[in-house]
Formats: C-alpha cells, structure tokens, sequence
C-alpha cells in the first residue's frame, strides 16, 4: 500500500518520504491494519474544512509549537556516527541545507552526494549499491539542470 502510495504522490508532486513517516508512525502507535489510514484520510479531510478557522492564527502563536517540534526531530542525531565521516558528513550536509535551501529534496540530494563522493575518495566504492550510484548520479543531473 505504501508503494502505490508514493506512486501517486509522486504524481501529485507529493514527498513519498512523508508518506514513508506517516506509515511507520501509525505502526509504531498500534495501527497495523487498513483501517487506520481510512480514519487518517477522514481526519484530514476535515482538517481541510477547518483551515480556515486556523488561518486566523497568527504566526507567533504557532512558532513555539514548531519549536518544540524541532527539538524532538533532533534528538535522533545524536544516533549519527559523528567520529566516521563518511558518514557524518552526509548528514550534516543534510541537516544543514535542508532548511538553507527550503527543500527537503535539495538536503537528501546533497547528502546523497556527499556520501557517494566520500565513499568513492576513500576506496570505498564496494560499499555503494548500484541503486545508490544511480539516485546520486540522477541529484547530479538535476542540480546542474534544473527546471523552470
């Protein structure tokens, strides 16, 4: 179901990681069957209806919130392997453009890179699946070309 998802939200021009996220949240709370997506799809359908009312909102009253929201989203990178930086240095190029540039895609793109390219400078190129090289070689193409 996952995959036919990020199948069309790649066609709605949606993140397929999110719907990744989304998953694998509702799982890790319990919800193992169908039924919880349903109710997911139903809660977001009415918050469409109630965005109005939280477009009266102003931005300061939300910020802390984004905040708090911040804080728990980094307590993972403490599980980075800062010492090898093959692999911290991926991440951090991660961590930093992703909010640099305003693009989730722009960060993992980079970060893509940067893994690839210090794999391969170390001697390292075994350790890279072919599907690796692929989407590292595709982030290339679309930085150099970019659309519109």
């Amino acid at each position: 179901m996952d995959s036919l998802g990020a199948m069309f939200g790649g066609f709605s021009n949606s993140s397929s990681n999110t719907l990744y996220i989304e998953s694998a949240a509702g799982i890790s709370e319990g919800g193992r069957t169908g039924l919880t997506a349903v109710f997911v799809g139903l809660f977001f359908i009415s918050a469409i209806l109630l965005s109005p009312v939280a477009s009266v909102i102003p931005a300061e009253a939300t910020a802390p919130g984004l905040i708090l929201v911040g804080l728990m989203m980094m307590t993972i990178v403490q599980d980075i392997p800062w010492t090898t930086y093959e692999d911290a240095i991926p991440a951090f190029v991660n961590l930093l453009l992703m909010p640099f540039t305003y693009s989730i895609t722009n960060g993992i793109g980079a970060g893509f890179i940067a893994y690839t390219l210090l794999k391969v400078a170390s001697g390292r190129v075994r350790d890279l699946h072919p599907l690796l090289l692929l989407a590292a070689t595709a982030f290339v193409v679309y930085f150099c070309f970019p659309v519109g």
